[in-house]
């Protein structure tokens, strides 16, 4: 990337609106009430032949206290000092306001390249919204509407000559990029990430768990907003890190509380924005609290995961506080144990995200389910194991029919994926399925991580297999007509 661009501004004048078309996808939440970004969301930015780093902020306001948004606004702050441009946005429909002009003075001092923009400037109008922007004093405004990508042309010719500046000053180097990688590759049995390919980890949790003060310490900055009011974070935000070596991102998500309570519009918006971040995660990290660990909602959440093939490593925050260490931890994984049985095994760490303590630990634990994960196992083992099974336990007879276990192979990984040629295999019980994968956790050391097995029919290779001959052609009746007339 050649340079920074921070987007700054009051609330709902149209930041998100404008990193979502920058970045070309639809990254942040997006929402008519005002105060829906909180934290700073980097993205990947293109405009024409342009590359740079774009930064999302929340909403200016015109306080400094350590209120939720003296906090906020402290945290902009920071963006601008980080940014190598600053892109200020006024609403052009409702002109210039006194915290614009407030708002301005204090850029003016802070940041050495500003450019103004006057957003929502769709039609006549809103015509001297925009020459009223000429009063804060930051030269000729863009008129722009990041809704309908009006005006981004203008906005080109304003960057080009400083992304040459700083092209210039800079040395030579390779941008961090995100090198697609191919379907084969992606099979590969890696045991811990390449530095092309960050591991993907999300946090995920309750409200007011402590996700982001945790990633906070993780990344040894604070990046994330926290606080003690619940439901901080609105979307998920993703930040690229070196921890001990490993090249991750990770995914910082939204509270998830039950669905009946979920009401509001954007509420929901955040739950869905976590959602898609576990799916694209490969490793998920369930935070509970120590105070009240395992409520239902703590194993919704770990069930989702579970589900969605993910490897899991179950976090308890607040540990620090926690008077009767040694008695609490023994309850802890009787629970674990009794109450996600899917999980069995799973790594269980301890933690505190206010102190730092226990993070070596998420660390190990973290790629230890990584690499179980990825695992794969040869065919002649498997077949091997599977005879000593039968041996021991074999399967059932439903009906009188008996069922005949032939042939395994692992036929994926990322989770480990099994099939298993039988013969009645929609006769077979699920609790002998249970058995099979129970085995396979054990014997083949992949505790926690989700194991899928689908049992086959030797039929089931064969697509033709039952159809009815079909009888002779027409051409061959019409030939076999004409050799009777004949």
């Amino acid at each position: 990337m050649s340079f920074t661009l921070a987007i700054v501004g009051r609330p709902n004048v149209g930041k998100s609106t404008l990193f979502n078309r920058l970045v070309g996808k639809r990254l942040a939440l997006v929402d008519d009430q005002p105060g829906v970004t909180r934290d700073l969301r980097e993205g990947a930015a293109r405009l024409a032949d342009l590359r740079f780093t774009v930064i999302d902020t929340a909403g200016l306001e015109e306080v400094t206290d350590d209120s939720l948004q003296g906090r906020m606004r402290r945290l902009t702050e920071r963006a601008v000092d980080m940014a190598d441009i600053c892109l200020f946005m006024i609403d052009a429909r409702a002109g210039v306001t006194p915290t614009d002009q407030v708002f301005a003075e204090i850029l003016r001092k802070r940041s050495a390249h500003v450019i103004l923009v006057a957003n929502k400037a769709e039609g006549i109008a809103t015509n001297a919204g925009v020459m009223e922007a000429y009063s804060l004093g930051l030269g000729e405004p863009i008129a722009l509407s990041a809704e309908h990508g009006e005006g981004l042309s203008d906005l080109y010719s304003q960057l080009m000559p400083l992304a040459d500046e700083f092209d210039a000053n800079k040395d030579e180097g390779t941008p961090e990029t995100d090198i697609p990688v191919s379907d084969e590759e992606e099979d590969q049995d890696y045991a811990v990430p390449t530095e092309a390919k960050p591991l993907q980890v999300a946090v995920v949790g309750r409200p007011n768990a402590g996700k982001s003060t945790l990633i906070n310490q993780i990344l040894g900055e604070d990046r994330l907003l926290t606080g003690p009011e619940a439901g901080i974070t609105r979307d998920a935000i993703s930040l690229r890190t070196i921890w001990d070596g490993t090249p991750m991102r990770i995914f910082d998500t939204a509270g998830m509380r039950r669905k009946a309570k979920v009401q509001e519009k954007l509420e929901k918006l955040s739950v869905s924005d976590g959602l898609r971040a576990v799916k694209f995660a490969e490793v998920v990290v369930v935070l509970l609290d120590a105070e009240i660990p395992f409520e239902q909602q703590d194993l919704r959440i770990a069930d989702l995961a579970e589900r969605e093939g993910r490897a899991v490593v179950v976090a308890v925050n607040k540990w620090d506080v926690e008077p009767e260490k040694q008695a609490k931890l023994r309850d802890l994984r009787e629970s674990f144990e009794r109450l996600l049985p899917q999980l069995r095994g799973a790594p269980l760490v301890t933690v505190s995200a206010k102190t730092g303590r226990g993070l070596d630990r998420l660390n190990e634990a973290i790629l230890s389910a990584y690499a179980v994960w990825n695992r794969r196992i040869a065919t002649a083992a498997l077949n091997r194991w599977l005879t000593g099974m039968l041996e021991k336990h074999p399967p059932p007879a439903p009906a009188g029919k008996r069922i005949k276990l032939r042939y395994m192979t692992q036929v994926k990984a990322r989770p480990p994926g099994f099939v298993v040629m039988c013969s009645h295999p929609d006769k077979m019980p699920a609790s002998y399925t249970r058995y099979l994968v129970n085995g396979l956790r054990n014997d083949f050391d992949m505790p926690g991580t989700p194991i899928r097995l689908f049992l086959r029919s030797q039929s089931d290779k064969n697509p033709y297999k039952g159809r009815k001959k079909s009888g002779p052609s027409k051409l061959r009746k019409h030939i076999e007509g004409h050799r009777q007339d004949r």
